[in-house]
């Protein structure tokens, strides 16, 4: 059996194969098209059918659909991984360095999405980072009204309503009389009766604010319609392959239907890639680090990893723990009182994507009932707790003389 390794470049490719006693002579290929298509047609002449590819950012996945393509077995490494000795360290020792370690099977294979998966992924991302860009767009189009002394924020509790975006309009049109601008306003019906609205709406609007408004308003236009192409795209997908799962996924308070499809997308939906949901956890950035030195944790601070499902859960997160009677809010709130909010909010992220996995794994929906339940009779080992701290605090306190 005859192993290759690949270490990929921008501009190319270095191939080296192993036989289990010697290396061939490794060959650099170019990242074109043709040219790695005639480094597959060069592998299956040497008889090599397992490939091993170092993950370089973007660069990889050209490589790995073509080579998949031509009916290649592959793997994907992270290159932390397969760090090589430090001072022995080149192009070529590390294409030989990878297919040994692929022959001999050492090497830890990396998650690689199915097709679908990874266009699924690639439109909730998308849809991510749309809404980013909309919430600047907006800031920026209240920003050119607070130059003009428009302080429609004053009365407005929301930015993105119908009633900002008439408002807007009509500004751009060449509206200026506040009465006329005050109709277009949906209820307000206190800042209305006081004049408070119409004060707001009062303002110098020049005709470079006039002109910088509308090119904003057309850029917050273009993003509202990618960001309906994205969730149609979205939803013509689960709906096609993924809908039971999403639909069961959607039975965790605090997921509504995008955050559903975004967290099944991150995952990639196959919870076999996964010996435990702590794996999962692990992978998703969520568990604390293991750093300890002679018996000493050093830092408990969570890891690093997928960050975009990191994101969602920590959204849904806080949409649970302000779902009234759920298990997520009562575990918030007790472990707020001994710890940041912010860090009891990661605990709770952890037990959805705890649930998710164990959802996904077994195809059921989410079942409270089965959930742990807080014994109040635990108030006790809380006392205990408080008790434990204020002697520590006493203990730092001054000791007062005796006379």
């Amino acid at each position: 059996m005859k192993t290759c390794g690949l270490d990929v470049h921008k501009d190319s490719v270095f191939c080296a194969i192993y036989n289990g006693k010697s290396f061939s002579v490794v060959k650099e290929f170019e990242t074109l098209t043709n040219r790695i298509r005639e480094m597959g047609t060069y592998l299956q002449s040497e008889g090599v059918s397992k490939v091993a590819i170092e993950s370089t950012g973007i660069y990889w996945i050209p490589v790995w659909d073509i080579l998949l393509e031509m009916g290649f077995e592959l793997t994907l490494v992270n290159p932390l991984l397969i760090k090589q000795t430090a001072g022995r360290k080149s192009d070529v020792k590390d294409a030989q360095w990878i297919a040994e370690l692929l022959f001999k099977g050492m090497i830890r294979p990396s998650i690689v999405p199915s097709p679908t998966i990874n266009e699924l992924r690639t439109y909730t991302r998308k849809y991510s980072k749309l809404q980013g860009q909309k919430t600047r767009s907006l800031t920026k189009m209240n920003n050119i009204l607070v130059k003009c002394s428009i302080r429609l924020d004053c009365c407005i509790s929301n930015l993105s309503n119908k009633s900002f975006m008439n408002i807007v309009g009509a500004l751009i049109d060449g509206e200026s009389d506040p009465s006329k601008l005050a109709k277009l306003v949906h209820g307000n019906t206190i800042n209305k009766l006081s004049g408070k609205l119409r004060q707001s709406l009062t303002g110098v609007m020049k005709e470079h604010h006039r002109r910088n408004l509308q090119w904003e308003k057309e850029e917050y236009d273009l993003y509202q319609k990618q960001t309906e192409d994205c969730l149609l795209k979205m939803e013509q997908i689960c709906e096609e392959h993924f809908s039971e799962e999403v639909s069961i996924l959607r039975t965790i308070p605090g997921v509504s239907r995008i955050s559903a499809i975004a967290i099944f997308a991150e995952t990639g939906g196959d919870m076999s890639v996964f010996e435990n949901s702590g794996k999962l956890s692990g992978w998703a950035g969520l568990r604390p680090r293991n750093d300890e030195t002679s018996k000493k944790v050093k830092n408990t601070a969570i890891t690093k990893g997928n960050k975009y499902l990191r994101a969602i859960l920590v959204q849904v997160a806080w949409a649970a723990v302000r779902t009234k009677g759920s298990f997520f809010m009562k575990t918030f709130n007790r472990l707020a009182m001994r710890m940041h909010r912010n860090k009891a909010l990661i605990v709770v992220a952890r037990k959805i994507l705890v649930i998710t996995w164990h959802i996904l794994t077994e195809k059921t929906p989410y079942n409270p009932s089965i959930l742990p339940v807080y014994d109040p009779n635990s108030i006790v080992k809380k006392l205990r707790y408080h008790e434990k701290v204020m002697l520590e605090l006493e203990k730092l306190l001054p000791k007062k003389k005796q006379k």
